[in-house]
């Protein structure tokens, strides 16, 4: 089953998603893979990717470094596909795709993350995708954040098509806004 999970910053999302895999591995007796997407750009970046990896530890995940090309991880030999999958983030994944540390800005990555995470989700079938709610400011952006903030928006659609179960947080809040069939 696949299941994608949005919300605001620090709401609990990656220990919920945490939660909904090792709960997946458990009942099919599958390993679990945590795909780290973030690139550290500084010391706050660096904090979160030590909580993340401190929440993680003894859940019995293999830590997957995959910060672009998703889809790369379909190719390794040392991941059983039937595994139980922890995407976190989106959010990080378009964004590296997008904005290269070199200062290079790719226009069109939205549409091949996307594609990607198609591309993932239903070649594993057991992931849970998470991702950043990051669309209720009122605000007027740069071109730049606009087009990362639509080609989010657009990853997050076509990821929530693919998926079994939609969840949004909200202050620690969850809300399942679809459910898998029975």
């Amino acid at each position: 089953m696949n299941i994608f999970i949005s919300g605001g910053c620090k709401n609990g999302k990656s220990y919920h998603a945490q939660e909904l895999v090792r709960d997946m591995a458990r009942r099919k007796d599958i390993p679990m893979y945590y795909i780290a997407t973030m690139i550290s750009t500084g010391p706050e970046d660096d904090l979160r990717i030590k909580r993340h990896i401190k929440d993680r530890e003894g859940w019995g995940f293999v830590t997957l470094e995959q910060p672009k090309n998703l889809c790369g991880i379909l190719k390794r030999d040392d991941v059983n596909l039937e595994g139980a999958f922890l995407m976190d983030s989106i959010t990080a994944l378009l964004q590296n795709e997008m904005f290269g540390i070199d200062g290079s800005y790719n226009e069109e990555a939205g549409f091949k993350v996307a594609e990607d995470l198609i591309r993932f989700g239903k070649a594993t079938g057991n992931t849970v995708f998470v991702s950043d709610y990051i669309y209720s400011d009122a605000r007027d952006y740069d071109d730049w954040t606009e087009n990362y903030r639509r080609s989010l928006a657009h990853c997050d659609r076509e990821t929530a098509k693919i998926c079994d179960s939609v969840i949004e947080t909200c202050f620690g809040t969850f809300r399942e806004l679809k459910k898998p069939r029975q």
